[in-house]
Parts: C-alpha cells; structure tokens; sequence
C-alpha cells in the first residue's frame, strides 16, 4: 500500500490499486466521530451510447440513474434497511459523468464497508422490479418538470449543446424510462461496474491497514476477469451554441434568468487548471466584492439572489451565472455589455480572490463528506483533490486574462429564462 504526503493539507492518503483493477483510497482523521465511504464508478447520464462486444448500443436516456436506483433492492430486501440495522445512513446519486453510493457511520464501519461494496457488486433485477420502479422514477420526473429552477437550468444546457448527452435531463424522461428492460440494467452495469472503473474512498478515524486487508479479502472472493475501459460516444458537438435563447411559462411570481457561456474541455491536470482559473475569474467578476457587482447592485440591476458557476468534466464544461428578477432582458443586455470587453483586472485582486479560493479549500478540508464526494469524483477524472493548493496557488493575472478572452465568445452564449404564466 503506497503512503502519499500531502504537506499544503497536511493529510496522508493510502492507496492501493487491487488485482481486479479497483482503486482503494484511504484517509485517516483522527479524533473524527464520523466516518464516511463512497463507492463510484465512471458512468453517469451521458453515458447512453457505448460499445458492448463488438458493437456500440444505445440505451434508454435516464438509464443510469435508473441502475442507481435498483441496486438497493437485492434479492433479499431493501438494502437500506441493512444499512439502518447496522447504524448508518446511506444514500446514492447520479451526475452527468458519475454514480456513487456511499454511507456514513459512527459504529460498525467495517461491517459497513462490506455492505457498501457487497450490494453495489450484487445486481439483483427482475422484469417485475423494472416495471415496478418506472412508476416511481415517472413520478420524480414529473415533479421535476414543475420545478422551475431545474426547467431553468436544463433549458440553458439545452441550449447550450446540440448533441452531447449533456443536454439530457439526467432522469431521462417518461418516454425513454418506459423502455428500460431488466436486460438493458444488466447491460449497462456489466459494462460500468467493472472494479477497474471504479473507486472506494474511505475517510475517518479508521485504521487504513486493517480496511485495506477487509477489502482485500472481499475482493479475492469475487470474479473479475481483466477489462479494457469501456469505449463511450458522445458524437461530434459544434462550438456555436444549439439555440441562443430559451422561454418557458410557469406558475411563479417574479422571473428567473440563466446565462451560460459553453467552454472547451481538456484532460487531466490541465482541465483541473482551467477550471480553477474560470471559478477565479468569475469571482472576480461577480463576486458580492467585486466592482462590477457593486456597480450592477447599485444600479438596481442586481440583488441577492444573484449566483454564478462554473461545471466542468471531461466531455463538457460551461460558465453560467444568473438571478430573479422582474427585467429579464434588461439584466441579459448589462451583462452582455459587460462581458464585452475584458475589463482591467489588477493583480493585487487575483492574489485576493486566489487566497480566498486557498482558504476555502482548507475549511471544506474538515468535511468528511465534502472530501470523499470531491475526491472521487477527481480520482475517476484522473485528477487529484489534493492537488488544488498548488494549482490554486499557479494560477496568474495573464492565465485569467486568457481565460476571459476564451470563455466570454458571443457565439458561445445562450440564455434561459423561465417567466409568470400568463393570465388566461
């Protein structure tokens, strides 16, 4: 088992990379009450065309978080309930580029642990199970589709992109989910839940010899035969946008407006670098401290609930920032003018904002949540979580100069809006 200093975080991570390909990161807290695990694998909504055998099939959209569902009911029962026998609380969730499972536990963390990795190994489905689940999976979209920040959202990636499965409501919708067979679960998880593509992340006050040697010996009882990374389709996505401007009508009171910009994607440390640098410039450049904000709020255009972000993965990456309010177009038109040119960013304001990111990296440092979630969702990226200090620190005036003038591009730019219905 390797032994990895982090001296910036003062941590030290244990891994090890097992014969059947899983990779095992450990981390000790000490003095933690909690512990927390999570067990993930590189399959996410977007993943809906890839090979299988010789041939590349298309599943149904939504089919990966449909998989996340069914694998808590095992031929024996809920699994949630074992969990709850055992004191933990356990949970999963589905991303665009990822699935994980994961607990969290005061007590019983080895029994735990072997739970985790058991249910998520054992795939239990029937034909009776699949059409049962549909109802309640076609009862969480619809819900969704009454949610105006998720329509909101998803009308800008909409927007945004023509043809990567990005643009996919990661439930799917009734019409694909109604197609999803026992068959297809198996399929897709035959193909995903490989332990060479997946990653178990254990953090707390453990002893990281003794889980390694519990996971070691699950393992050795289960058969995996080598696999080669599963080859993914994404298709051929343009660098204009798909649409400039989405509307919809909801029964809300006061309007909601989404901007996005649409970005290149790059790999490994250098999409982690980028990244940084693009939430950088956006605190620069809306942060409640920065000029532009001030000027905006004092000019009434702006107001609290104003936020901005930046996503990013390896097949796609956007900026998007945006607010309620009564003028949309008058909000749409002052930002458009103000991404327009690059404004003068001074030095002495990067080197703040790059301390500020250091500082709020550290405090996240004391959640055992926040570090296995974010960890691997970087280790299945290829990338590091405990690489951000450097990173962070690297960053310069001139590389959020480059990233203004890359990222803010009209012909990127899409907007969303979601306004009261009206009346009759």
């Amino acid at each position: 088992m390797k032994q990895l200093a982090y001296h910036d975080v003062g941590e030290t991570l244990y891994f090890e990379k097992l014969d059947n390909g899983l990779s095992v990161y450990l981390l000790q807290k000490r003095g933690y009450e909690k512990t927390y695990a999570t067990f993930s694998t590189r399959y996410g909504s977007i993943d809906n065309r890839f090979k299988s055998g010789d041939d590349f099939v298309q599943v149904p959209d939504g089919i990966a978080h449909f998989l996340e569902h069914k694998m808590f009911e095992s031929e024996h029962g809920d699994v949630f309930q074992e969990f709850g026998k055992l004191g933990a609380s356990a949970n999963a969730f589905t991303s665009f580029s990822r699935t994980a499972y994961l607990f969290s536990a005061t007590s019983n963390i080895e029994k735990n642990i072997s739970t985790l990795i058991d249910f998520v190994q054992d795939p239990y489905f029937t034909p009776e199970s699949v059409e049962k689940e549909k109802g309640i999976i076609n009862q969480e979209i619809k819900m969704y589709q009454d949610n105006p920040g998720w329509r909101l959202f998803f009308g800008l990636i909409e927007s945004l992109y023509a043809v990567n499965p990005v643009r996919i409501d990661i439930a799917g919708t009734t019409e694909s989910i109604d197609k999803i067979t026992a068959d297809d679960l198996y399929t897709c998880y035959d193909a995903f839940y490989h332990p060479s593509n997946m990653v178990l992340f254990v953090v707390g006050n453990i002893d990281p010899e003794q889980v390694l040697e519990l996971v070691k010996n699950n393992q050795s009882q289960k058969n995996y035969s080598a696999r080669n990374p599963v080859e993914r389709d994404y298709g051929q996505e343009p660098r204009a946008v798909s649409r400039k401007r989405f509307e919809l009508e909801l029964d809300i009171k006061t309007p909601k407006v989404l901007i996005g910009y649409k970005d290149e994607s790059l790999r490994g440390e250098a999409q982690l670098k980028r990244e940084l640098t693009s939430e950088l410039l956006l605190h620069l450049l809306f942060d409640q401290t920065a000029d532009t904000y001030l000027e905006l709020y004092e000019e009434g255009l702006i107001d609290d609930t104003f936020s901005f972000d930046y996503s990013s993965e390896e097949e796609f990456a956007f900026a998007s920032f945006g607010m309620e309010t009564a003028e949309p177009d008058r909000f749409i038109t002052a930002y458009e003018k103000l991404l327009s040119k690059r404004p003068n960013f001074k030095e002495a304001e990067v080197v703040r904002k790059r301390n500020m990111m250091q500082g709020k990296f550290l405090r996240a440092l004391n959640s055992p949540e926040y570090i296995a979630n974010q960890f691997s969702r970087h280790a299945l990226a290829g990338t590091n979580l405990f690489d951000l200090p450097h990173l962070i620190a690297s960053i310069t005036k001139a590389d959020v100069e480059q990233r203004f003038d890359e990222l803010f591009v009209a012909e990127q730019r899409a907007v969303s809006i979601v306004k009261p219905r009206l009346n009759g």
